[in-house]
This record gives structure tokens, C-alpha cells and sequence, in this order.
């Protein structure tokens, strides 16, 4: 990405298209080239890019084998963009790409050549949604699908295809995006493979339940007591259900993005601070730090099922990297019913000017949420925990 074209560009919330040509690595290295350049070609002709480009909204990230391509506007752009490059492919039978499309937060960054680049969530689940799919596929994360669907006409070409586990473990909601002509209609290999894995654990589970009918009395009691048992346990330990707070919140912990592992300390006295300063407005209720530590990595939840567990509708999730005497902090405010960004910012600091940013975030977190603060209550969430 040339340092031209991201002159003067701060994202916060990126729509973004990832585009990977299938089968690259297999080919010569004078393939490679041509497949590149054609495949190069095939996205700066679709009117998608061309308009995006001379408005300024648009970045260009390459990935060696393919690209990532980031729009500023709405999820609809990259969308209709992923359409007309399956559209010219069809022009070009020997190639090969499969797309996918997430909106999440990005924010700049200085690689290694120090030039300006871009990373961030929405960059890495794109790729993740992406590499869910095969040749010809579209596929779009539950984020990007349920903004589209607030349109009519992107109805009839969004398919569900449920959570699928991608890397770490994480799940993620995916949709097929495909047309009479357009996309690739067939369930990708991965997800089909992941749903006859669960077919065959649930038939073995049905073959186990009916083999357990068969043995005698004795057998049968001790399965029921068992069950009994096991279910009594679950019950102990499920949470009990509260009605939902809107003006409930919890801070959940902050991720290490710094290269030094040991600044997750770091991380978490930020956010033991920002709950410090939470704590002090009268109208918010706080959920406390033990009770959201169990969050952490929080992909492998729904914030959705966070919120109900907790009984809150709103959830605070960000990330901190630390440079040196420089600490980025990344936040993000969400509607945990809806998983829909309420606010988001990006703080730049000094370490000494980081030291009264927790004050700063709990304001604007309380102007995000209507929450009126008396001058007290503004007094008391303004003061720094320390000078030192």
C-alpha cells in the first residue's frame, strides 16, 4: 500500500474484501507472475474498485497471493464487488479465486520497511471467512449478512451455513453469498467435512443410547442415576437468569497485541482501570472483574451469550499495544443483543499521557450509553489513579 494512498485515512470500522487465488502456491514461478497480474487486472475493471479508488475510500493490502481490498462506504461495496470479479472471471476459466467479507475495526500500522499498512480484527476474520470457502465461493461473516439483509434485494442471495471453527479454535457465523450465476453454490469442502463430523458423533451418540435401552434393569438404573447426577450438577452450575440492563456493562479483558508477552500484565491494569473509573458512575452497573476473566479470548463465546450470562446489554472489548513509550489502545462498544457497534476509538499515548486515559474512556463510554454524570461523579472518574 503506497504511502499515497493512505495519506491522511484513519479507519475505525473497515469493510473489508480478501481475495485468495486457489492453487497458487502449486504453480512455476513465471505462472505465478501472469496469474497474479490477470487476477490484478480483473479487480481494478470492476467498477467497484475504480469508484472507490477515485473517491479515496479505498485500500489496497496484497497478501502475495492474493489481496486484501478495504472500503470505507458500507458492507454493500465490497459486496457488489465480489460480484463483478466472479462476474469477469467467467471470462478467465483458468483462474481460480474464492473471497470472503467481514466489517471490523482496523487501525494503521508501520511494517517493517516502515511504510504505512493496516491490520486489526476485521483483517484477520476476513481471511478466516475466506479460507472457509473453495474456488468460486463468496462468503460473507453473520456481521456483513445481517447488515446486507436490511436490504431487499440482498435477501434471496444470502444462504446460511452456519458456525464454523477456524483457527484457534474460534467459531464463526459464515453465509454464502451466490446468484443464479454468480458464486458457488456448493457447501465448501470444510464446512461439509465439519458436518459429517458432527453427523457421526451424533449417530454414534443415538447407537450408544440405544445399545445403553438393551442391557437389564440394573444397567438401566445406574445410566438413570448417572443422568440424574449429571444434570443435577449442570443445574447447580448454570447462572441464574437476570433480565437484561441496559445500562449494564462489562469491561472484558483487553488483548496483548504487543510483541513482549509479558505486557499482558499491562493490558490488564488497563482494564482494571477503566472498571475502577466505570465503577464510580452511579447510573451504570459494572460487572466486576471476576466475572468477566472467564471472557478472555472471547471468540469462542458470542457476545450475544456473554450479555445474557451477565445480564447486560453492553460490552466493552479491546486491545493494547505497547512500543517502547508509546501505548495503543483500541476499544470498541457493542450492543450484545445485537452485535452492533455502539462506539468505537483508538488512543495514541505517551506512557505518561496514558495515565488519565481510563477517566477519558469511562466518559465517552457514559456519553455512548446517555448516561448523565454530575459534576461529582465527573470530578471523581477524571482523576488520574496515579502521577507515577
Amino acid at each position: 500500500m503506497s504511502a499515497e494512498t493512505s495519506r491522511d485515512l484513519r479507519l475505525e470500522i473497515a469493510h473489508v474484501l480478501f481475495i485468495d487465488i486457489v492453487g497458487y502456491s502449486k504453480l512455476l514461478h513465471n505462472q505465478q507472475s501472469e496469474v497474479l497480474r490477470e487476477v490484478n487486472e480483473v479487480v481494478r475493471g470492476t467498477e467497484q474498485f475504480r469508484l472507490a479508488e477515485s473517491a479515496g475510500t479505498l485500500l489496497r493490502l496484497p497478501t502475495g497471493d492474493g489481496m486484501a481490498l478495504i472500503f470505507r462506504e458500507s458492507p454493500e461495496v465490497p459486496a457488489q464487488c465480489a460480484l463483478e470479479i466472479a462476474q469477469a472471471l467467467k471470462r478467465h476459466r483458468q483462474l481460480q479465486v474464492r473471497m470472503g467479507i467481514h466489517s471490523g475495526p482496523v487501525n494503521e500500522v508501520t511494517d517493517v520497511n516502515e511504510r504505512a499498512n493496516i491490520a486489526g480484527a476485521g483483517i484477520n476474520i476476513a481471511q478466516r471467512v475466506m479460507d472457509c470457502g473453495d474456488a468460486g465461493h463468496i462468503l460473507l461473516s453473520k456481521r456483513v449478512a445481517h447488515d446486507l439483509e436490511t436490504h431487499e434485494g440482498w435477501r434471496p442471495y444470502l444462504h446460511d451455513l452456519g458456525e464454523v471453527t477456524v483457527k484457534h479454535g474460534a467459531s464463526i457465523h459464515i453465509v454464502n453469498l451466490y446468484t443464479d450465476d454468480l458464486g458457488e453454490a456448493q457447501v465448501p469442502a470444510r464446512i461439509q467435512r465439519e458436518r459429517d463430523a458432527e453427523a457421526i458423533l451424533a449417530l454414534r451418540a443415538r447407537r450408544k443410547r440405544w445399545n445403553a435401552l438393551i442391557f437389564g434393569s440394573l444397567i438401566a438404573l445406574v445410566a438413570i442415576g448417572l443422568v440424574f447426577f449429571l444434570l443435577r450438577d449442570r443445574l447447580l452450575r448454570r447462572p441464574i437468569e437476570t433480565q437484561i440492563d441496559t445500562k449494564g456493562i462489562a469491561v472484558l479483558p483487553f488483548e496483548n497485541f504487543s510483541d513482549d508477552k509479558e505486557n499482558a500484565f499491562f493490558a490488564d491494569g488497563i482494564q482494571d482501570d477503566i472498571l475502577t473509573s466505570l465503577a464510580k458512575i452511579k447510573d451504570l452497573r459494572v460487572i466486576s472483574r471476576t466475572s468477566v476473566m472467564g471472557y478472555r479470548g472471547a471468540a469462542v463465546h458470542s457476545l450475544r451469550e456473554i450479555g445474557q450470562r451477565l445480564g447486560i446489554a453492553n460490552i466493552l472489548e479491546g486491545s493494547v499495544r505497547r512500543e517502547g513509550n508509546r501505548v495503543v489502545v483500541t476499544v470498541q462498544l457493542i450492543d450484545a443483543l445485537t452485535d452492533r457497534h455502539l462506539w468505537a476509538n483508538r488512543y495514541d499515548r505517551t506512557l505518561a499521557d496514558s495515565l488519565g486515559l481510563q477517566g477519558e474512556l469511562a466518559a465517552e463510554i457514559a456519553e455512548a450509553l446517555r448516561v448523565t454524570l454530575s459534576p461529582d461523579e465527573k470530578a471523581r472518574v477524571e482523576t488520574k489513579p496515579t502521577e507515577d
